[in-house]
């Protein structure tokens, strides 16, 4: 296995099926999303990593050293790393559209590789993300689609935040739709429906 490798999970469709890129939530796996993933985008060949970083035996994508407060170095390591690793298995698979969807720390792992390489993805389903910093976008995000969701009672991603990361997307000229609901940090059946529909509308 070398750097740029992660433990993951790939279930196949056609050849040049779109693909969906599956990003899990800190303590999940590389089964976490598929389930959703096949929900979300039927007919999609799906790809879901394993994060390579642990914290109390729980798997994430990037270091962390308090609640709500990242590790800048290894998110840097981390994010060029996820890129390498989805740019790797476009080659390889070839898909007529690349997408991606992740949760909680899985969607901060996506959002940070969106900011670095902005013609990567297509769109992207960012559920709960919390980014607690101003991105630095390094190149052209105009017409990006993105879905944000989000639980307006969630104690681990402020809605203050997600609206500011909304708000900072606005103004790099993203397409963003931001889906509330009323919970926490829990994915409800909302978003999985949201998830569904954005990305059919993406790939019609």
């Amino acid at each position: 296995m070398n750097a740029d490798d992660y433990v993951f999970r790939r279930i196949e469709a056609e050849p040049g099926a779109p693909l969906l890129v599956l990003l899990h939530a800190t303590g999940g796996d590389e089964g976490q999303l598929l389930a959703l993933g096949s929900q979300a985008m039927p007919g999609a060949t799906l790809v879901s990593p394993r994060g390579d970083v642990f914290e109390h035996g729980a798997a994430r994508f990037f270091r962390r050293t308090g609640e709500g407060v990242y590790d800048m170095d290894d998110l840097a390591r981390a994010t060029a790393k996820m890129a390498r690793f989805v740019e790797a298995q476009a080659d390889q698979l070839a898909p007529s559209a690349l997408y991606g969807l992740g949760y909680s720390n899985g969607a901060n792992i996506l959002a940070t590789t969106m900011f670095a390489r902005p013609g990567l993805f297509d769109a992207v389903v960012l559920m709960h993300p919390l980014i607690p910093f101003e991105p630095v976008i390094d190149g052209d995000l105009s017409g990006k689609r993105v879905l944000i969701t989000a639980g307006r009672r969630d104690p681990i991603c402020p809605p203050e935040l997600t609206a500011r990361l909304e708000s900072w997307l606005r103004a790099k000229g993203t397409d963003v739709t931001l889906a509330w609901h009323d919970g926490g940090h829990e994915v409800r059946p909302s978003e999985i429906d949201g998830a569904r529909a954005f990305l059919a509308a993406e790939g019609a």
